[in-house]
């Protein structure tokens, strides 16, 4: 279909753009921005007067369930939910079942992203087989697959002998490594921060220096291997700190936050609330102001869903014994927004680290609008208020701690490709 969005507030960050225009599209990339567009004639034209248009958002971390956990959400749920929150571009760790270590998963994933046709799909692949930090994997397949890097989620590569010898095999595949910076003895079985309210709570608890020593012994090897390297889902300030001495020193180093991990601290845990527990678990509020620092500073380079939804009895155990993440993609855009009000960002900072900052994180062509790209769009109301409730929210997974919540900023419109996969209905 060819397409022209009129008079919508154009915010394209990678081209420096921020006005008032029109887009054309034809053939499910981008012709033109801009007031005119010599011998275009639209099928069909979408006004989007007082609404952004901005490319669509790219997630560095979203786990759909599928294959494996398709009682906790699929592909084709999530990636709905996803479209519904104008992002077009979702990465997939690997912890999948089966692991996502050999070509064969890729396409199954892939395929039934493009079954669904709601967004892409970009998967990681595992760094070692099976996740279990022993033998490094088939980097090599996995590229030629489609792996946009190779990561080994949630378990710790303990050995640091492997871990060198899976970066430097990474590294002469030109591979990015995904790092979840956490040490597994730090750790202990904690499922919260270690401060004053894990005390009082008497919950098992996490230091800071469970991630930060993690960082420390991973920004070793990555300056030993000169390996490209991504932090993931940094919680505390100290570690934001260190990567960007790092970056500042010249490391091929990037980072991530969580948009939860931007507004919730320790406290929220206070009363059990077991939809606020989290990996990595949410820390003080001076990490907090760390992070949105690290972010401002531009240490932090994207912001993530990390989402993860769960079938309701994963969040009804006694805390310790609760499944960990939260069922975020709803909200990854008014959260990040939410920085805008409070002078954390800029509009045009915040759509930076949710579209061409991850999409260069992940090497993918993506999170621009410039001529001859793939019109993955995202058209939203920058002033209409919502609220989150089960009628709106809709991941399969309901686990959140912001239910109830009062958000400004609602997408109206997501295109992938040209083709329009979400349109707001409701008045």
């Amino acid at each position: 279909m060819r397409l022209r969005i009129t008079n919508g507030r154009v915010i394209d960050p990678a081209n420096a753009i921020d006005g008032v225009q029109d887009v054309f599209i034809a053939d499910g990339r981008i012709q033109a921005i801009g007031s005119d567009f010599q011998g275009f004639t639209a099928e069909r034209e979408i006004d989007a007067t007082g609404l952004i248009v901005c490319p669509g958002l790219v997630d560095l971390c979203a786990r759909l369930r599928e294959p494996g956990q398709e009682h906790k959400g699929t592909i084709a749920s999530e990636t709905f939910a996803a479209a519904s929150a104008g992002i077009t571009t979702l990465c997939c760790p690997p912890d999948t079942d089966p692991v996502i270590d050999t070509p064969a998963v890729i396409e199954l994933i892939r395929n039934r992203a493009e079954a669904a046709g709601y967004a892409r799909v970009v998967p990681l692949g595992a760094l070692t087989e099976g996740l279990a930090g022993e033998s490094l994997s088939a980097m090599a397949a996995l590229k030629a697959a489609g792996c946009a890097g190779v990561s080994n989620a949630l378990h710790p590569v303990t050995n640091a002998h492997v871990l060198r010898c899976a970066m430097e095999y990474a590294a002469t595949h030109g591979l990015t490594v995904f790092l979840n910076p956490e040490d597994p003895w730090l750790r202990n079985k904690g499922c919260m921060h270690e401060g004053a309210v894990s005390t009082r709570l008497g919950l098992p608890a996490i230091p800071e220096s469970a991630e930060t020593a993690a960082v420390a012994r991973d920004l070793m090897l990555i300056e030993q291997t000169g390996v490209r390297a991504h932090f993931c889902r940094l919680s505390t300030a100290r570690a934001v700190r260190m990567v960007a001495r790092a970056r500042y020193e010249g490391l091929p180093v990037s980072a991530d936050v969580s948009a939860h991990h931007l507004y919730l601290t320790e406290m929220d845990v206070a009363d059990f609330n077991s939809q606020c527990h989290v990996t990595p678990p949410l820390r003080t509020q001076r990490d907090r102001d760390g992070l949105r620092a690290g972010l401002a500073r531009g240490a932090v380079a994207a912001i993530c869903s990390d989402h993860q939804p769960h079938e309701p009895d994963a969040k009804l155990a006694p805390f310790s014994a609760t499944e960990p993440g939260i069922s975020s993609l709803d909200t990854l855009l008014p959260l990040s927004l939410r920085l805008v009000d409070e002078d954390v960002l800029t509009l045009s900072e915040v759509l930076a680290c949710l579209t061409h900052k991850p999409a260069q994180i992940l090497g993918i062509e993506a999170g621009t609008l410039s001529s001859g790209a793939p019109a993955d769009i995202c058209i939203f109301d920058p002033q209409r208020y919502w609220e989150l409730t089960e009628s709106t929210l809709l991941s399969r997974g309901r686990n959140t701690p912001f239910m109830g919540w009062e958000f400004k900023g609602r997408v109206t419109h997501t295109l992938l490709a040209g083709k329009i996969v979400y349109e707001l209905t409701d008045s």
